[in-house]
């Protein structure tokens, strides 16, 4: 029988919080805690990568902690997990733990926050944060390497072999590419009638059967679903290019401009003899010749957009999401508040000058459970463009808050 790491529940005893909570660590890829789970009959297992192993040599326990929403001030129940020090693997600079909680005890439209850090500090917005929903509450299955290490993510790279890793009896797995297109993200001023509200079809285009227990590859980048033989529930996955989240080739690079430039002067750049060189050119004409200032105006941009690719990816690259232009555009957000339903980024000092306030509505799907639109208003306007010529005189050159 499966023993549980909890320890005895503590119910509603943890004082209520002082301060509304902080998401906005959840996008600083460095201090990120990533996060996935595999159903396993009555309990539901946890993985964690910690992208810090030293946070296991204070002596904190992880504390597991069950909130009825992202911004509840009081708490559902509260516990530790136990021999954490056996579970803990090294992984690079990060380290991973893997424990198991029971189905019963987990609430569907309740969030977790899991952090290893003193009481105080274990429900901020920089812990893992972890909705449940029917759909994991039922997935019985992880994507793994072919070591058997959780990928924690819904994106592979095109040729990257990987594992669909079962609770139970290995099945066959069926997989279905579909026919997709996708445009960046619209600016934040844009009228919203420009916005498609409905769901768009998605057309099968190719059909693959892989056996049971054996690696996957999917040579085409492209957008797909996995399916076990005996299951009806489709998991959605991504199949990015090779180098994803890094940009390596000239359109690749030419690409997220689309958020600084006309059409015109992206045709110019794609038509260029070496396209290449007509981006650095770019650069360097929007430095006004500084060479130094150019270089740290595409170290910067480009940054973000690696940053975006890797934290928003959903049906499409994360830079051509909502979220990633904005974090492009106008950079990583100074705080972050988060409810059942949307997402609200606030900028406090922008580097214009200004302080803004964007709404984001939660919008999942298949692909994208978590994913995430922009309510655009005719206000951000000015905004917007003020970053963006910022960009074009190469004077935001800050690679992040």
């Amino acid at each position: 029988m499966k023993s549980f790491l909890l320890l005895a529940l503590a119910l509603i005893t943890w004082p209520t919080l002082a301060q509304k909570r902080d998401f906005s660590d959840q996008y600083r890829p460095d201090r990120r805690i990533q996060v996935d789970t595999r159903r396993e009959g009555d309990s539901l297992r946890i993985y964690l990568r910690f992208p810090d192993g030293n946070v296991f040599r204070q002596g904190n326990p992880l504390r597991v902690t069950a909130w009825p929403s992202y911004d509840s001030r009081r708490l559902s129940w509260t516990d530790t997990v136990r021999q954490l020090a056996r579970r803990v693997r090294p992984d690079e600079r990060g380290a991973r733990v893997e424990f198991c909680l029971p189905v019963a005890q987990l609430i569907s439209g309740t969030v977790l926050s899991l952090a290893c850090a003193p009481p105080a500090e274990s429900a901020n917005g920089d812990a893992a944060w972890l909705p449940i929903t029917p759909a994991r509450l039922a997935r019985p299955y992880v994507l793994t390497d072919t070591l058997g290490t959780p990928l924690m993510r819904r994106s592979v790279r095109a040729g990257e072999a990987f594992l669909v890793d079962r609770y139970g009896p290995e099945q066959p797995v069926l997989v279905r590419r579909y026919g997709a297109s996708f445009v960046p993200a619209l600016p934040p001023h844009a009228d919203p009638a420009r916005q498609s509200t409905a769901s768009p079809t998605l057309s099968v285009t190719d059909s693959l059967f892989f056996r049971a227990g054996l690696p996957i590859r999917l040579p085409e980048a492209g957008l797909y679903t996995l399916r076990l033989a005996s299951e009806t529930p489709l998991l959605g996955l991504l199949v990015t290019d090779t180098e994803y989240p890094e940009l390596t080739t000239a359109d690749e690079l030419i690409q997220p401009l689309v958020y600084l430039t006309t059409s015109a002067e992206r045709k110019k750049l794609y038509d260029a003899p070496n396209p290449k060189k007509a981006v650095d050119q770019f650069w360097l004409n929007a430095a006004a010749g500084q060479q130094v200032i150019a270089r740290q105006a595409i170290r910067t941009y480009y940054g973000r957009t690696r940053s975006a690719n890797e934290l928003f990816v959903a049906h499409k690259a994360g830079w051509m999401t909502d979220r990633g232009m904005l974090y492009i555009a106008v950079g990583p957000p100074d705080a972050v508040y988060r409810t059942a339903t949307d997402e609200r980024w606030v900028y406090h000092a922008t580097d214009n000058g200004a302080s803004a306030s964007y709404t984001f509505r939660l919008k999942p799907s298949t692909f994208a459970p978590e994913h995430y639109e922009l309510v655009r208003r005719p206000e951000y306007e000015r905004l917007w463009y003020a970053a963006v010529e910022q960009w074009r005189k190469a004077t935001t050159t800050a690679q992040g808050r």
